[in-house]
């Protein structure tokens, strides 16, 4: 049984700038500047729920994978950090194919905002796409949360972003005219996205000049690879 609804019924809903899954960072924490917030459904959406939450710097969200949960799940799945060429089970890894399709991630809690029954919390560095039903909310406890000592098996570390991105003179215009509305650095969460490099492992080193794009808010990223890193082409509305 794969449905999470009933019996576990979200408790929130994530509202990103990240509309489809392609070009979500594959940790939360590497774009700092993505802002997302978790607006408190029904009947949790009392202030008493959130009471102490704010002396916290970062917590822990709960969510399904929604967007991916229809497609059931695999015993063994390719890690990117392993160039997607090397198999391991679904266990040892963060994939979103899983028996059940529940996430953990972790994010910066940057405000509360309560207004009567309509609560929301504000997240920082999230990696969670816009719709994402959640599950539950823990505070992050340094102490207990983060082992120095720890082992990270095929991933011991942050992956490297060698990357340099440059922004064409339309592009350029267009992240200032959309910082303003968006408020929000527009220019900033673009280059840390692609900064990670979001092609799928198997196509890193190639395609040179082949265009891309995703989904960001309200309009489409598109982006090309050259001998000097990405250039980014325009920010276009729909």
């Amino acid at each position: 049984m794969n449905s999470l609804t009933p019996p576990v019924p979200p408790i929130g809903i994530i509202s990103s700038p990240y509309k489809e899954k392609f070009g979500i960072p594959r940790q939360p924490g590497l774009v700092t500047a993505a802002h997302a917030t978790l607006t408190l459904l029904p009947p949790y959406n009392q202030p008493e729920t959130v009471r102490g939450l704010e002396g916290f710097s970062h917590v822990w969200v709960i969510f399904v994978f929604h967007a991916t949960q229809q497609q059931g799940w695999k015993p063994t799945v390719r890690p990117p950090r392993l160039g997607g060429n090397a198999r391991m089970g679904v266990f040892a890894t963060r994939s979103t194919f899983r028996p059940n399709p529940i996430g953990l991630s972790v994010a910066e809690l940057r405000g509360i905002q309560v207004q009567g029954n309509n609560i929301t919390l504000e997240l920082g560095g999230a990696d969670l796409l816009d719709g994402t039903p959640v599950l539950d909310i823990k505070p992050y406890l340094p102490y207990a949360d983060a082992i120095p000592d720890a082992r990270a098996g095929f991933a011991p570390e942050a992956p490297a972003a060698p990357l340099s991105v440059h922004f064409s003179a339309l592009s350029d215009e267009q992240c200032r005219q959309k910082q303003t509305r968006l408020n929000t650095d527009v220019r900033q969460l673009v280059e840390q996205i692609l900064r990670q490099d979001p092609r799928p492992s198997y196509q890193q080193g190639q395609q040179e000049g082949r265009v891309y794009a995703m989904r960001l808010y309200d309009f489409d990223l598109r982006w090309r690879y050259t001998t000097d890193g990405i250039e980014v082409l325009e920010l276009a509305d729909s």
